[in-house]
């Protein structure tokens, strides 16, 4: 078959095929074209999910009519004035609208603000019509009809109008999140408004931003990143251990302000909350990373979605070291979702009826049944789970002066133990109810990974050296990582072009299938330019010990024993959660009590 030349609508067709997915993928196209080109105020409007209808209207710059055209011409831009190394806009390919043309009913109506009248250019299936000069406000009008109706075949492929129109809520949000000064409105027969109101382009604008589109809860339980390598700059917002999601949907990422989906970044959180979180969970984060654009590829994929960095070690790292020094510098603290929970548990909580109660003069086998419980829970055990220091009073409550101060600690004083496993304690203006195993657990691991990474782990020298064949690009990957896998405990080096030797394993895996290893963090090391799982199969077994030396459930403490509990916990990064990723104590604020009581 000779080759030819395709027509020009069939190479935008399937130019579209790569750009445009979804109606949501118009939307971001549209949207980051309107804040290229300086809108402060975005309107978009859809009906059937985007399939019927698109219409995004911004008072941006504008284009006079002999450009429209070339807006509507294959790889046509104003957006690289400073070539493919130095892009410093959101869209600068040239392809989404005439991609868009191509597959719909296209009309750009668009006046610049010094210009006494606008003009509007229309495709339809690919056929543009000559533009005309029109009445119009300064700003873009683009508005999409009947999209895919000139490939009916994309439209079997679509979701449902309501999956549709909730794609197109997400990606607007986004891409709201980066731009706090921008006003952004949302409407259509298809949906319920959202209006995301303007406010200040700084952090304060950020966090309130990230208010309207996250929630409040938010912003109320995350800590600040704020962090600096080597020409890369993090900032953004991360949530606390104890406030988690089921799902990543709530992650967002951004480089040089363009909204991102990576699996580097992805990474980077997930092992920035490796041993803080449970599998099945996953923390809520806003991180946005500047740098020089020409240390990050953005030309990756045609809808800009996946960049490449120059040095994703550095970017990976960055990640997780800030993340992590930002929960660690953030002390002990508690989500809010905790104490909503159970002032709500108590609000639905059923009353028993009057007549049903027992007589107000309680028996003595009632007096003593109530008095029970706090005496066990006072009870000294055999031995101290905690370095108390010398016992100068059998009272339980310190001098008035000390129980002030320790009242002003984050986790305050201990009052009572009950079900001989929660701890009650009382701070100035709240209630703490402290799961004892749990804590103790988190304290004791962390203790563990010190006393295990201070110094290079234990290893166990093979009797016969393992030589494991490895393609030579996995086998040059991890020879350069062979430093930080001797102090781990695993000693390897190159054998010959395609293999590995390995003379050491770390003692603590005990018997270890070495081919299998080696294999699995030649894997990682390809996608993550990493070899964490070697230390996560460390620190499972940290947590597993752990777990095991920490105080059981059923374990009756002592007044200062608890006491020394909340003190540690104060005291250590990460014990707001257990080594699984469940919370270690929860707080309910005595406003919330006395609305309870209907005292406010």
């Amino acid at each position: 078959m000779p080759i030819r030349q395709l027509p020009e609508t069939t190479v935008n067709q399937i130019a579209a095929g790569e750009v445009i997915e979804r109606p949501a993928s118009v939307v971001k196209e549209l949207v980051e074209n309107a804040l290229d080109a300086g809108a402060r105020r975005i309107e978009i409007a859809t009906a059937g999910g985007g399939l019927s209808l698109i219409r995004v209207t911004d008072d941006g710059a504008g284009m006079p009519i002999g450009e429209l055209p070339l807006a509507i011409g294959r790889h046509c831009t104003s957006k690289l004035d400073g070539g493919i190394d130095a892009i410093h806009s959101l869209g600068f390919r040239g392809e989404a609208l005439p991609s868009i043309g191509s597959v719909s009913r296209l009309t750009i109506r668009s006046r610049p603000r010094d210009a006494v009248e606008g003009a509007e250019i229309s495709v339809e299936g690919g056929r543009a019509i000559a533009p005309r000069p029109v009445a119009a406000n300064p700003g873009t009008l683009v508005e999409v009809r009947d999209l895919f109706f000139a490939t009916p075949a994309r439209l079997k492929f679509m979701k449902s109008t309501r999956a549709e129109a909730t794609a197109i809520t997400e990606v607007v949000k986004r891409i709201a999140i980066a731009f706090p000064a921008v006003r952004f409105i949302l409407t259509g027969t298809d949906r319920s408004t959202l209006d995301l109101a303007a406010g200040r382009d700084d952090a304060t604008g950020l966090r309130d931003r990230l208010a309207d589109v996250l929630g409040r809860e938010f912003v109320e339980n995350s800590v600040e990143i704020a962090a600096e390598r080597e020409g890369v700059r993090l900032t953004g917002l991360a949530s606390i251990p104890a406030f988690s999601r089921g799902n990543a949907m709530q992650q967002f990422a951004y480089v040089n302000g363009r909204p991102v989906r990576d699996r580097l970044l992805a990474g980077a959180v997930r092992g920035a909350y490796a041993d803080m979180l449970a599998r099945d969970r996953h923390p809520l984060t806003a991180l946005f990373i500047e740098l020089d654009p020409a240390l990050v590829d953005v030309n990756v994929h045609p809808a800009k979605a996946d960049v490449r960095f120059r040095d994703s070690g550095l970017v990976r790292g960055l990640i997780v070291g800030a993340v992590r020094q930002a929960l660690a510098g953030e002390g002990i603290r508690a989500s809010s979702q905790a104490g909503d929970a159970m002032a709500q548990t108590f609000r639905t909580g059923s009353v028993v009826p009057f007549a049903q109660r027992p007589p107000s003069g309680p028996s003595r086998e009632a007096a003593h049944a109530f008095h029970a419980p706090l005496d066990r829970g006072f009870s000294a055990g055999p031995q101290a789970a905690f370095d108390i220091g010398a016992v100068v009073s059998a009272d339980v409550r310190p001098p008035p002066e000390a129980e002030t101060a320790v009242l002003q600690a984050p986790l305050g004083a201990a009052r009572a133990q009950i079900h001989e496993n929660y701890i009650i304690a009382q701070t100035g203006d709240s209630l703490v109810i402290v799961d004892q195993h749990a804590a103790h657990e988190r304290l004791v691991y962390e203790a563990m990974k010190e006393a295990l990474y201070a110094r290079p782990l234990a290893s166990q020298m093979l009797l016969i050296p393992e030589i494991v064949d490895l393609s030579e690009e996995d086998a040059d990957r991890l020879a350069a990582h062979s430093g930080f896998l001797s102090r781990l405990g695993l000693g390897l080096e190159r054998f010959g072009p395609g293999a590995v030797i390995v003379r050491e394993t770390p003692s603590m895996l005990g018997e270890v299938d070495v081919p299998s290893l080696v294999r699995d963090l030649a894997d990682e090391v390809a996608e993550n330019d990493s070899v964490d799982s070697l230390k996560a199969r460390l620190d499972s077994i940290a947590s597993t010990m752990a777990c095991h030396g920490s105080v059981r459930s059923g374990r009756q403490l002592r007044p200062e024993e608890m006491n020394a509990l909340l003190r540690q916990m104060e005291a250590t990064p990460g014990s707001g959660t257990c080594n699984h990723g469940r919370p270690t104590y929860i707080e309910l604020k005595l406003a919330d009590i006395e609305r309870l009581f209907g005292r406010r």
